[in-house]
């Protein structure tokens, strides 16, 4: 066979072998394009609240207090999720929708001060008898290290128009919002934070209307921070008293009977706020 004839036998052999390399490749670069749009997508997942969800089952009860003598005895489920909140990297933080960021942080510092308690041995009978618990211990969570303080004001108040947050978040004593037996969640935040609202101006330490004084009685909550309902709920002349509490009442209204927020729109009252109780929020005797 001469040369010729031996090239143009091989030719197509070469076209094959070039061929297949050619598809090998483009195969390859496919499933590493999959891997990568895999990896995007678990990075968008929620985090798992089941750990979290478990532990408020199972010690917190109807009145919302918490049993943190039993907690203290068997924390393996809050210790890890909290140490989960310090896995969730910046990126997938930020695929998150705002209700699903507000939740995490929510979720973050209530569970956050059920650790800050139980560290404590003996527990205390405040969680002001804790040193820097709110502007000194610090806790990994995405990608960062901050405080309880840096968590709600740093975070919650500066990053987010979402004033029902005060409802929300629990520092563990008695004059506090209750503490929910279910975490939050981006799916259901509004309705969560509603229900919320709702509860804290149904009990003595939210809200209270007392008539025969004349006088509006309000959580100290919405004088520390009535600042934030003003953007929102800020209003002219509707109610009684400075603007911080006039947006609040304006926001207040929308959770009371007809009868109180006809009171409330005559404005002949004065603003007053509750005496905060700070001893620890325990269905145990401490």
């Amino acid at each position: 066979m001469n040369r010729l004839n031996r090239f143009l036998v091989l030719f197509p052999a070469l076209i094959v072998i070039t061929g297949c390399a050619g598809s090998f490749s483009s195969t390859q670069a496919q499933q590493e394009v999959s891997q990568i749009e895999t990896s995007s997508v678990a990075s968008a997942e929620p985090l798992s609240y089941e750990d979290y969800a478990t532990v408020l089952e199972t010690y917190v009860n109807e009145k919302a207090l918490v049993d943190y003598q039993g907690l203290q005895g068997n924390r393996g489920q809050l210790d890890k999720f909290n140490a989960s909140l310090g896995q969730v990297t910046a990126s997938t933080y930020e695929s998150w929708s705002s209700a699903e960021q507000i939740a995490f942080w929510i979720n973050a510092y209530n569970s956050f001060t059920l650790e800050s308690i139980i560290d404590q041995n003996p527990l205390k009978q405040s969680i002001k008898d804790i040193p820097g618990v709110w502007k000194g211990r610090k806790f990994e969570i995405a990608a960062q290290s901050k405080t309880l303080d840096n968590i709600e004001h740093q975070t919650l108040r500066k990053d987010f128009n979402e004033p029902r947050i005060h409802v929300a978040l629990v520092c563990a004593a008695m004059s506090c919002p209750a503490l929910r037996d279910e975490p939050y969640t981006g799916e259901k935040l509004d309705a969560q934070l509603d229900d919320q609202t709702s509860l804290f101006l149904a009990s003595p330490q939210g809200f209270r209307i007392d008539r025969q004084e004349g006088r509006v009685y309000l959580s100290s909550i919405f004088k520390w921070f009535g600042k934030d309902w003003e953007q929102t709920y800020g209003v002219d002349g509707k109610f009684t008293g400075n603007a911080s509490q006039r947006a609040v009442l304006n926001f207040v209204s929308g959770y009371l009977s007809a009868e109180d927020k006809e009171y409330l729109a005559q404005g002949n009252y004065k603003v007053r706020y509750l005496d905060y109780d700070w001893s620890l929020n325990t269905q145990n005797k401490i």
